[in-house]
């Protein structure tokens, strides 16, 4: 069973997918945030980069569907995202860290700015506003990020600690 305080957490994650705050998680949310770090970062969406970016947030989303749309619907409602997503990802961060990394790769991709693989600590927050994160918990989460301290992210960084943050254990 699912504890109370496990169950708000994880719901709380769920707004983080939930970029228009309709009260559901859908394809449209994932153009969203695709759309929104392509302007942060003036990409243009027909680039390479760009449909790199859409293609990767396709890829997320489907993976989340596929893992989380019990009934179908193409929607995933909070319900749906703490009993199903959470239930099947918790025991299994590995997998929601490879739905995820299609995204995530394309994301860091946009934010590269100096194209060396890696982006700045700055740019990380620039990318977590972008996905509607508060800026103390965005600027919080970028430097914790920064494993090594030097002030630059890569992907090493950032697909375990994404997958770790959205498949939070429960406590004891």
């Amino acid at each position: 069973m699912v504890s109370t305080e496990y169950e708000r957490r994880i719901a709380a994650r769920f707004a983080g997918f939930d970029q228009d705050g309709n009260g559901y998680i859908d394809r449209a949310d994932f153009n969203a945030a695709a759309k929104a770090l392509l302007t942060e970062f003036a990409v243009p969406a027909r680039s390479v980069t760009g449909q790199a970016l859409y293609a990767g947030a396709e890829a997320f989303w489907q993976g989340m569907a596929g893992i989380a749309d019990r009934d179908g619907d193409q929607r995933i409602t909070r319900q749906e995202f703490v009993t199903g997503a959470v239930k099947r990802l918790r025991d299994s961060p590995g997998r929601f860290a490879e739905i995820a990394r299609p995204f995530l790769h394309a994301a860091l991709a946009v934010a590269d700015t100096d194209a060396d693989g890696r982006i700045t600590v700055p740019d990380a927050v620039r990318v977590l506003r972008a996905l509607n994160v508060p800026a103390g918990p965005a600027e919080a989460a970028a430097a914790a990020l920064d494993t090594d301290g030097d002030g630059r992210i890569d992907e090493r960084d950032v697909v375990p600690a994404f997958a770790r943050y959205f498949t939070v254990p429960e406590q004891p």
